[in-house]
């Protein structure tokens, strides 16, 4: 690669940075919907016709700063699980971890995780692209229960007889190997999880739970249950 070459592709790493960024502060300020490619480059100095060789609509940028965030969150839930399973931690342990890494992550990022766990941005329908980095998490999730039950530690839900042809379409596509009433059990924990931080985020806990962060450790062990995940030994 070229000096001048080299030197072109930093300066468009950094000005992508500098629109991300100016981007991520108009989401704190007034919301993803009101979310403007004129108002970025007009804070950053740019003209528009410049700042569309970087993202073409409103959509691209959008779905920019929606990747960043899940990478983000599932590095962050990444990172606190491979420390709990190198101090050798139970499922049940690894588990909370990642639990609590997600609340700290929405806690420290609440507008970025507004924007990916929020209200839906009018006019706007996310890429596929976005999928593989959304999943970041729950797939560190069905690994923990994969884990406890390759290991002969899971402690199988029962039965819902009700919803078996469901269960076992379910499992077939996002976790062959596991009982398809654990795979049901861990799609409703994951939908939980993130409600019981979307509560706390949002303000629903406000003038109910005060020990917010031992009512969290309280409530995630109990969705690790309901998965079949128990307290023990590692």
């Amino acid at each position: 690669m070229s000096t001048a070459h080299g030197a072109r592709a930093r300066a468009r790493i950094e000005v992508t940075a500098a629109i991300k960024d100016e981007a991520r502060r108009q989401l704190a300020a007034q919301g993803a919907a009101r979310l403007s490619l004129r108002a970025v480059s007009r804070e950053l100095g740019m003209v528009s016709s410049a700042l569309y060789r970087y993202f073409p609509s409103r959509d691209d940028l959008l779905t920019a700063l929606i990747i960043d965030a899940y990478d983000s969150l599932g590095e962050r839930a990444e990172a606190a699980h491979e420390a709990a399973a190198g101090a050798e931690a139970s499922p049940f342990e690894r588990w909370i971890t990642v639990c609590e890494a997600v609340r700290g992550w929405a806690l420290d990022h609440p507008h970025e995780y507004a924007l990916i766990y929020g209200s839906p941005v009018p006019g706007y329908t996310a890429p596929d692209v976005t999928v593989p980095v959304a999943a970041r998490v729950g797939l560190l999730l069905i690994g923990i229960a994969r884990d406890a039950h390759q290991g002969r530690a899971l402690d199988r839900p029962g039965p819902a007889d009700d919803l078996r042809p469901e269960a076992e379409r379910m499992a077939a596509e996002l976790a062959p190997d596991l009982p398809p009433e654990v795979v049901t059990a861990l799609v409703a924990a994951w939908a939980q999880l993130y409600g019981l931080v979307g509560f706390e985020l949002f303000g629903q806990f406000n003038r109910v739970v005060e020990d917010r962060e031992t009512f969290f450790r309280h409530a995630v062990g109990q969705l690790a249950r309901g998965v079949g995940l128990v307290p023990g030994p590692r």
